[in-house]
């Protein structure tokens, strides 16, 4: 037999019984799926819950809901809407750290809005695990097609490749309904069949939590809290003029302000 035909057949049985993939690092604060593959985060380091200010209620429902499912009692999926730059994903992210260094072996996994048909792939993986695990879903909108928003409301209501119980979906989303009220799909019959699919989708989550738009008081209260963390000094006319700039007065404008001050100061953000 010669070394060429001993070659093809190594191939041969390499592609019956493929290497398995590398085990991904069991005890990582966070992850992200790819489609086919969880990968640990290297840096998981969101901020401190007590500087998220002006969305108190908002945080200490979620919160409460967190530390639920983290110690295995009854918790829902979570959807937060509202204003852009409002401190959504934020408060996933921290919400989820807080209850970490509680000394809960809760898992955060990230998972991309062009990922969602893939799911059922990621669920089967975390069917094996232990440890409970949020799933988050930043950013949903679904105005080229219901398709995505029909697989994960399936997802969230139980089915054939229902989600492990030890999992729960947190989701943010610019709109309440996370589809736009003016879109109507090409296939779709009557208009109201995509209202319907947007308000199914939408009340699969047993909590909903609205984020909107700043005062001036709440944004320099913001600005306030993250000059403090950083032991920098604001100025409130600088900040008002750095927000009207940009537009609009948030979170997530207050933050970069923050760094603007850091780096006028010769600071950095660690």
């Amino acid at each position: 037999m010669n070394d060429d035909l001993l070659t093809r057949i190594a191939d041969a049985l390499e592609r019956l019984a493929p290497t398995p993939p590398a085990l991904v690092a069991p005890d990582a604060p966070a992850y992200q799926w790819d489609g086919q593959a969880l990968n640990a985060v290297d840096h998981f380091a969101p901020l401190p819950l007590g500087l998220l200010t002006g969305i108190d209620a908002q945080r200490d429902t979620l919160l409460s809901n967190t530390e639920r499912f983290a110690s295995r009692a009854a918790a829902h999926d979570a959807l937060l809407w509202g204003a852009r730059g409002s401190g959504k994903s934020v408060l996933v992210k921290s919400c989820v750290s807080a209850v970490q260094a509680a000394g809960h072996p809760l898992a955060l996994i990230e998972v991309g809005s062009d990922q969602l048909e893939t799911l059922p792939a990621l669920f089967a993986v975390l069917r094996g695990w232990t440890r409970p695990a949020i799933l988050f879903l930043d950013d949903l909108a679904f105005d080229e097609g219901l398709a995505p928003a029909r697989v994960l409301r399936s997802l969230l209501e139980g089915g054939v490749a229902a989600r492990p119980d030890h999992v729960r979906i947190y989701a943010t989303a610019n709109r309440r309904h996370i589809v736009a009220r003016d879109f109507a799909p090409p296939e779709a019959i009557n208009p109201r069949d995509a209202s319907d699919d947007q308000l199914a989708l939408a009340d699969r989550f047993g909590l909903s939590l609205g984020f909107h738009a700043c005062d001036q008081a709440q944004y320099l209260a913001m600005v306030a809290a993250y000059a403090a963390h950083l032991g920098l000094a604001a100025d409130p006319e600088d900040a008002l003029l750095w927000a009207r700039q940009r537009g609009s007065r948030s979170g997530r404008v207050a933050w970069h302000y923050a760094v603007e001050l850091a780096g006028r100061a010769g600071r950095t953000m660690a």
